[in-house]
């Protein structure tokens, strides 16, 4: 069962999941301090529900919305002020939960969001490189001051007053294998792409070559994706791959209409 932390400020934690069975739990167990938590699930055909039901969690279940609705979903259904919002693939680590406990019984009234540093995981390895690190992104949120952006991919929480840059990470467990890191790539590209036309962003027959060739330069040289070794090389191909999927299917779109 979810245990309430020490802050006299309560504390949610809003995730949104989709047979999530294997990586929930430990999820869940990381949040063990918060006052709620909130599940919101789009179909899981898998045990993630009563995954989620073991660890006394809020249940919501959704139709898939997009990232941005969907986890704007999620934290409207809280009904703390404060909420901490994660992937079923993250974890919080127990000093950082420490950190997250001494910023909010502080209450400090200028601020309305606290981000942190992601430390990314791949075959069981720390990835420093590749722009994997320090990765820092907005994960814990006034509710009342903000939103999520709306984009269909790469969302983003836009606040209406002060971000605090946390000194604390947040760990990412995201790939466990080349099939998921390509099966991501083919996702994130055909959201990508979608928005892209949608925005009146056109592209001609050498954009997707030279924007492949450009994100691979990116992330294996000047993000030094070549000391993460082989699986740094990957993730700048997939990454190559990824942005020249975006503009090919952009071009097709194109085509198309």
């Amino acid at each position: 069962m979810v245990q309430k932390m020490s802050s006299e400020i309560p504390i949610s934690v809003a995730i949104i999941t989709k047979n999530e069975e294997e990586r929930l739990p430990a999820c869940l167990k990381s949040v063990s301090f918060a006052d709620e938590v909130v599940v919101v699930d789009s179909g899981s055909v898998d045990e993630t529900l009563d995954v989620a039901r073991s660890f006394g969690a809020k249940i919501f279940i959704e139709e898939w919305r997009g990232f941005s609705d969907q986890k704007q979903f999620a934290v409207n259904q809280c009904n703390n002020v404060w909420v901490l919002i994660l992937d079923a693939d993250e974890r919080i680590p127990e000093a950082t939960a420490n950190i997250i406990k001494r910023e909010i019984a502080s209450d400090e009234q200028m601020i309305s969001a606290y981000s942190f540093r992601r430390k990314n995981y791949f075959h069981g390895k720390w990835i420093k490189h590749c722009g994997w690190w320090p990765d820092r992104i907005v994960r814990l949120v006034n509710r009342k001051k903000g939103g999520f952006d709306g984009r269909r991919v790469h969302e983003s929480w836009l606040t209406e007053g002060r971000v605090e840059e946390l000194d604390a990470s947040i760990e990412h467990v995201s790939f466990q294998n080349y099939s998921e890191l390509v099966a991501k790539m083919e996702n994130y590209s055909n959201l990508a792409a979608a928005e892209m036309f949608e925005q009146g962003i056109r592209a001609n027959p050498f954009t997707p070559i030279l924007h492949g060739i450009w994100m691979f330069i990116r992330t294996y040289i000047l993000e030094k994706g070549i000391f993460d070794g082989f699986d740094g090389f990957m993730i700048s191909a997939m990454n190559a791959g990824g942005s020249f999927m975006k503009y090919a299917k952009l071009r097709e779109k194109q085509i198309e209409h």
